[in-house]
């Protein structure tokens, strides 16, 4: 195992020595939680611009919550793994009280994370931060609604992730910008010498800073 990260922060101020060239186009650096917000947070320091945050949920096969069929938005938009959908003949009346349950879940988390569930993303320069990834599901919605919402750009900054992920996510947003895409990738964990949970809390108290009414 090569850990390359000391610890978020540590991979957020290298990040952001690769971003620099975005500072004078104002981005919106959009964080997934939770992890991903304290790297954000970082970058957007140093970057000297918004941190925002956005949830998605994944949506559980009827007999193994592990198991995604599908992932929702806090606006409702569903984007379905048609394949494992249709091969576990999963029924629409499930798929729609899925979606409406894990909607409540998004709201309480945006509105626990920044008060709102309104954005305005429209004719701006978008960058989604987390702090790994390594199948790239959450990305990969995330990416397709932020797209829907027709920033004038995109791109999705990671200190790590595995190449055939990288690859993919390339095909679907304006760059990629990645520190290190090692092959062998087993957790995005092993990769920093420090990688603890991250709690609600630590979540509110970054937002806080950056002038959220927060529900608490």
């Amino acid at each position: 195992m090569v850990i390359i990260f000391k610890d978020r922060a540590d991979a957020a101020k290298k990040l952001a020595e690769k971003l620099l060239w975005l500072k004078k186009e104002n981005p919106v650096i959009l964080a997934i939680p939770r992890g991903g917000v304290v790297t954000g947070d970082v970058i957007a320091s140093i970057l000297d611009c918004k941190l925002d945050v956005i949830v998605s949920r994944k949506v559980g096969a009827p007999d193994n919550e592990e198991l995604a069929i599908g992932a929702v938005m806090h606006d409702g938009s569903y984007f379905p793994n048609i394949e494992i959908t249709r091969m576990l003949n999963v029924p629409e009346s499930f798929v729609e009280n899925e979606i409406a349950r894990q909607r409540k879940e998004i709201e309480r988390r945006l509105m626990k994370f920044r008060g709102s569930k309104e954005y305005d993303l429209a004719g701006k320069t978008v960058v989604l931060v987390d702090d790994g990834i390594a199948t790239g599901a959450t990305m990969f919605v995330t990416a397709h609604w932020v797209k829907k919402q027709k920033p004038k750009k995109l791109i999705i900054a990671i200190p790590v992730g595995p190449p055939e992920t990288i690859a993919k996510l390339n095909q679907i947003v304006d760059k990629v910008v990645v520190l290190q895409s090692p092959y062998i990738f087993n957790a995005v964990g092993e990769f920093y010498e420090v990688f603890d949970q991250v709690s609600d809390d630590e979540v509110q108290e970054i937002m806080n800073k950056y002038g959220y009414k927060l529900r608490h």
